[in-house]
């Protein structure tokens, strides 16, 4: 029945039709579940229970006659007095100047529209002469298109709730609704469309949050099932006594978080599946030295490894690393784009014929020419700088490698159970203890001279400077310091003593990795740049970050371009220089100083900025879903996460009680390629 066209309800001819149709709206159950956006509110509440800036419905008297003022070409302002209880309230109506001749001393009137408590007034959108009817208190306001009107739209799903509510049938079992105390999902569609009260209508929300969670983690748990059981066959029993040698040796201790993370990888090497996994860690946490850990199990196994990183002179510090790391236990190559010829031949048929056990490399890494004996783990860093296809590259040099995606930006929880649902995400949230916080400060524009002072000071001492700005070239839009007159202005002021380099996004890549390569060498002591430095670079000798702006970047962003200092020994300091006109911003600024928790800060982050700004261009890879919002609603995320996770390892899609939710996730298009049966 639900399946039916919306042409069958009464009402709707072919021009209704296609607008219904252009909201996406086909079928009958479309339209059922085609919720509210927001509701009015005509509920008429004591004064003293009215929020500030919120849609409020009052009733009151009118005292004295209504005052109207003109202004601009047909512009007015008119200003009414109500007694309302025991108050005089001010209405301020504009652009409706008849009403004057319509409300007279005396009269009972009915006003709507956004509170002011602070001077007792309230914007009118809506009045009406007369008592507020107490029928239809909160009314549904829908997201529509076209010449479709919402009294238009709330007729017809009235109509369609009539003639086929009944037929909604319950998805979840009884003892979810039971547990977790939620109406059943007839009585709850009903609520959502037509809410007899504010308390009601929120647990019919909590009911279709749940609803749509547990529905995108099932075929999330699903997905990572078969991906898990589709390449069985890679079980890596590798050789612990070795392992453990070889830890022993390390010139430093694991932390807690880096054993607790080490232990889940070795765990999923020795299953018989193929890993697929996320290691999450701040700058600085030692994600490195677990996947060296994870590498070296592997090739006690007899396998070869590879670590793919997005840029080359980051190749080169994890090649000079590693190979001090693995001396006397395993053979480590370099495989870059500048790396050509005769060197590069040699390399090649080295790792054909497995004399070597580790290859360290970028993009040059996922060539035709490179070809493995025997590849048993991969590990990518900084995964969201490859694309899905260079990744799947690498992993198909060998047979069903275990792969190990390794990421600097801290995402938040929430967030790692949506966006990478299909793979096991292990966090290293705290820090080598001895390492000193990079110690970060905000000031305004007005303090520029202290700052380059400052840098003076540390380069004078033998250390380098980042200077950071979000811009290339001027914009006549944004007033915002960019790079290159930056880059003018500083080597003006510092040199010939102290050299200033300059690197952007628009240079050419091997210019980009010259730069670098100066500044690592400390023939460049302040380096002026946009964000590309964000990722990739190991300057230990840097010591102090200025970001310029600081008010454009998110905290996310802001924290990663902090974490470029503080690699070494010496006390490192971050400022920041800006000047936020909104709360938001000095919020921002504020958070940035009082912590340095990369976990806490994207937490904070996502709280202010929301989940589709969360990786920037509005790509978050969050599903939309309709009621839920995985930031407010994170709790509600967890269960149903914990909820789906115990179905699908229970197998319990096939037995009777859940043959509702089998049947709606079978109707998925996106799970036609992974059969549910």
């Amino acid at each position: 029945m639900l399946n039916e066209s919306v042409i069958n309800i009464k009402g709707v001819g072919e021009k209704l039709e296609e607008a219904l149709i252009e909201m996406n709206i086909h079928s009958i159950e479309d339209l059922l579940f085609y919720f509210p956006n927001r509701y009015d509110n005509y509920q008429i509440k004591p004064l003293h229970e009215l929020v500030h800036d919120e849609k409020v419905t009052i009733e009151g008297e009118v005292i004295g006659n209504p005052s109207l003022t003109f202004y601009g070409r047909k512009k007015s302002r008119l200003v009414i007095s109500l007694q309302v209880e025991h108050m005089v309230v001010k209405g301020i109506m504009f652009n409706r100047p008849f009403a004057k001749k319509q409300l007279h001393p005396g009269d009972i009137v009915t006003l709507t529209g956004k509170w002011d408590q602070h001077r007792l007034q309230i914007t009118v959108s809506n009045y009406k002469k007369g008592r507020a009817k107490s029928q239809d208190a909160i009314q549904p306001i829908y997201s529509l298109k076209g010449n479709v009107t919402n009294k238009q739209f709330v007729k017809l799903v009235k109509t369609a709730i009539q003639l086929y509510g009944n037929y909604v049938e319950e998805i979840l079992p009884d003892t979810y609704l039971m547990n977790y105390k939620l109406p059943n999902r007839e009585d709850a569609l009903r609520q959502m469309h037509f809410p007899t009260n504010f308390q009601i209508l929120k647990h019919a929300k909590r009911r279709f949050i749940y609803e749509e969670f547990l529905l995108f983690q099932l075929k999330m748990q699903w997905m990572k099932k078969r991906k898990k059981e589709a390449t069985i066959g890679n079980s890596q029993n590798y050789d612990e006594q070795k392992l453990s040698t070889f830890i022993k040796k390390l010139p430093f201790t694991l932390t807690g978080a880096q054993q607790r993370s080490l232990d889940e990888i070795l765990v999923d090497m020795k299953s018989p599946n193929r890993m697929n996994r996320l290691l999450q860690g701040d700058v600085g946490s030692g994600k490195t030295a677990v996947a060296a850990i994870s590498l070296y199990a592997s090739i006690t196994c007899g396998k070869q490894g590879a670590l793919m990183v997005p840029t080359e002179i980051l190749a080169e510090q994890h090649y000079q690393s590693l190979k001090e790391m693995f001396e006397g236990y395993a053979s480590v190559a370099l495989l870059t784009g500048s790396i050509k010829g005769k060197n590069r031949k040699d390399i090649l048929s080295k790792i054909h014929a497995h004399d070597v056990d580790l290859v360290i490399g970028t993009h040059a890494l996922i060539q035709d020419e490179v070809v493995f004996s025997d590849l048993g783990m991969v590990v990518v860093d900084e995964q969201h700088r490859f694309g899905v296809r260079q990744r799947r590259t690498l992993r198909e040099k060998g047979l069903y490698p275990d792969v190990l995606f390794m990421t600097a930006t801290p995402i938040p929880r929430t967030l790692a159970i949506t966006t990478f649902g299909d793979m096991d995400v292990s966090q290293i949230d705290e820090m080598p203890s001895g390492r000193k916080e990079v110690e970060t400060y905000w000031v305004k524009d007005n303090m520029l001279d202290r700052v380059l002072t400052f840098i003076k000071r540390e380069v004078q001492q033998g250390y380098q400077a980042y200077v950071i700005c979000p811009l290339i070239e001027e914009s006549d839009k944004l007033d915002i310091q960019n790079a290159v007159d930056l880059y003018h202005q500083l080597q003006t002021y510092y040199e010939p003593e102290i050299k200033v380099g300059l690197m952007h996004g628009r240079l050419h890549v091997d210019e980009k990795e010259e730069v670098m390569h100066q500044f690592s060498m400390n023939e460049i002591q302040v380096l002026v740049s946009t964000t590309v430095v964000e990722v990739g670079v190991n300057i230990p000798n840097a010591t102090v970050m200025v970001i310029y702006d600081a008010e454009r970047f998110g905290l996310s962003q802001l924290h990663q371009l902090r974490g470029r200092v503080g690699r070494g020994d010496a006390q490192s300091y971050c400022i920041l220089v800006a000047d936020p006109k909104g709360e938001v911003g000095k919020e921002r600024m504020r958070i940035m100083t009082e912590t340095t928790n990369g976990f806490e800060l994207s937490e904070q982050d996502l709280q202010l900025r929301g989940p589709g700004d969360f990786f920037g261009k509005k790509q978050s890879g969050l599903p939309d879903f309709k009621v839920a919002d995985v930031v407010h609603d994170y709790r509600a995320l967890e269960t149903a996460r914990r909820d789906a996770q115990s179905i699908i390892q229970s197998e319990l899609l096939h037995d009777k009680l859940y043959e509702k939710l089998h049947a709606l996730l079978k109707q998925d298009e996106q799970l036609n390629g992974d059969a549910l049966d």
